[in-house]
């Protein structure tokens, strides 16, 4: 036997009975573990006593006398008196009996729907049983230390840039570990696009990132990653694989690592959850980014639902992968698709999200793509940012330019020296207007030509004087005429 084997815990009727008998002895501590109090965990000769000790604390607010119990149960309780330590010892007692009675039910109700091979209920049963505990946390003293508070929100939740200067000054400076960020689009309207070239910024950041793609094969998105990181056209890549293998090995060195799997549409968090573990322990690397493409095509774990009703699968499966995002602590991004209903929109709300409002509950930011065929023809994509739980960007828009050859999506130019194009532009617009103005300015002279005399043509403005400058703001304003 090793000397460092723990002790078998203790849970006959007698170490049920004491607990019982502290719980009456002080209101304070039972208080302090009703969350986890449940009769069924206790024996079957004590059940009846715990049962009624519930009942009449949720109704008088008060812990029953001894005496009351005894007499109404027909139990022989004992009168306690103890040290504020021994209450010590039982909290930390009785959360240990509540979390192993209960995993013991949820094997035993386990038996029948392994037998039926309905594997996803006996998992919640068995996590719920393992999660039971007593809420030590009391969470954060506002005023305590805002400084600490802060730092600590900095360096352990911070926001991570998405390489986009233009969408980060929306988020407050990026994504956050933890949460569930959803970008949403119509069909090809380019979200496989955007978690990819997501993937490639953080991963040239130095991230550890994880591409699970439900759609599209492995060899297809790592193609399309080849022409994102090397700058060569698609089109272009077979011609030259010798340079695309030099470039790839070269950023490999200074750049974190980037797995592509595939995955069958239909697979739940379950799967996702195994696999990450997996991956961790074969490459010993652990994942700081998890991108999804896309929810639409996952089902849930804990309930089983109809393909058709989106809503309610969408509603779980969402949760789902917001609950490991908490857990694993990732950077998580996925996808969903847009309804028939936002086809023709320029605008998007959360009316077009295909499934309804289940996933924005979730969610911590919805961006929506939107394009035509005129933008792309231009390279150009936008984002609208239909929430943001983190910051005030809901509503506002970001346009963003997009390499036809090499599916690299990067902020425009134009983001970059705005306030420069705007101050130019304005005083571009402002020279044409006080032109005119000057030009169309009624004489405040009294004096008044006869009209016998006939109308002096001379003093009209000459009609070309400013037709350049008007041009040239016409064509600022509505650049798709040139």
């Amino acid at each position: 036997m090793s000397k460092n084997k723990q002790p078998k815990p203790n849970y006959d009727y007698n170490m049920q009975r004491l607990y019982l008998e502290m719980f009456l002895s002080d209101a304070e501590t039972f208080i302090r573990c009703q969350n986890i109090f449940d009769p069924e965990n206790f024996d079957q000769k004590l059940q009846t006593a715990a049962e009624f000790i519930t009942k009449y604390v949720d109704e008088y607010k008060v812990m029953p006398e001894v005496s009351i119990v005894n007499a109404s149960t027909r139990s022989d309780f004992a009168s306690v008196t103890l040290e504020r330590e021994n209450y010590d010892w039982l909290l930390n007692e009785f959360e240990q009996f509540s979390r192993h009675k209960g995993l013991e039910r949820a094997i035993i109700a386990s038996s029948d729907l392994l037998e039926t091979g309905d594997y996803g209920p006996v998992e919640k049963l068995i996590k719920d049983a393992i999660q039971v505990s007593l809420s030590r946390d009391m969470g954060t003293d506002y005023f305590a230390d805002p400084r600490s508070r802060l730092s600590k929100l900095k360096d352990n939740n911070g926001q991570i840039s998405t390489g986009w200067p233009s969408i980060d000054k929306k988020l407050y400076g990026g994504f956050n570990r933890g949460e569930l960020n959803i970008f949403c689009a119509g069909s090809g309207g380019g979200k496989s696009l955007f978690l990819a070239n997501m993937g490639v910024n953080w991963a040239l950041a130095g991230l550890n990132v994880v591409y699970l793609t439900f759609e599209l094969s492995e060899g297809l998105v790592s193609m399309r990653l080849d022409s994102m990181t090397t700058g060569i056209s698609t089109r272009d890549i077979f011609r030259n694989i010798d340079d695309v293998e030099l470039k790839v090995k070269m950023l490999e060195k200074r750049s974190g690592h980037l797995q592509v799997k595939y995955m069958p549409s239909g697979k739940n968090c379950n799967d996702i959850r195994a696999y990450l573990k997996e991956y961790q322990i074969k490459t010993g690397v652990k994942p700081d980014v998890l991108l999804i493409d896309y929810l639409d095509l996952m089902m849930p774990l804990s309930v089983k639902v109809s393909p058709s009703d989106l809503f309610v699968k969408d509603k779980y499966v969402s949760e789902e992968i917001r609950n490991l995002a908490m857990e694993t602590q990732c950077i998580t991004v996925t996808a969903s698709q847009l309804n028939r209903s936002a086809v023709e929109e320029i605008e998007f709300d959360h009316s077009h999200i295909s499934g309804g409002l289940s996933k924005i509950m979730t969610a911590d930011n919805v961006i929506g793509i939107f394009t035509s065929r005129a933008m792309k023809e231009r390279g150009r994509y936008q984002i609208q940012f239909m929430k943001t739980r983190s910051s005030s960007g809901v509503g506002q828009k970001v346009e963003l330019e997009f390499n036809l050859d090499t599916l690299r999506i990067s902020d425009c130019e134009e983001e970059q020296e705005g306030s420069f194009n705007q101050q130019r532009q304005s005083s571009h617009s402002n020279s044409v207007i006080d032109g005119l103005k000057r030009t169309s300015q009624v004489s405040t002279s009294t004096e008044r030509s006869d009209p016998k005399e006939g109308f002096d043509f001379s003093k009209l403005p000459k009609p070309r004087t400013n037709a350049p400058a008007i041009r040239s703001m016409i064509s600022s304003l509505n650049p798709e005429r040139d």
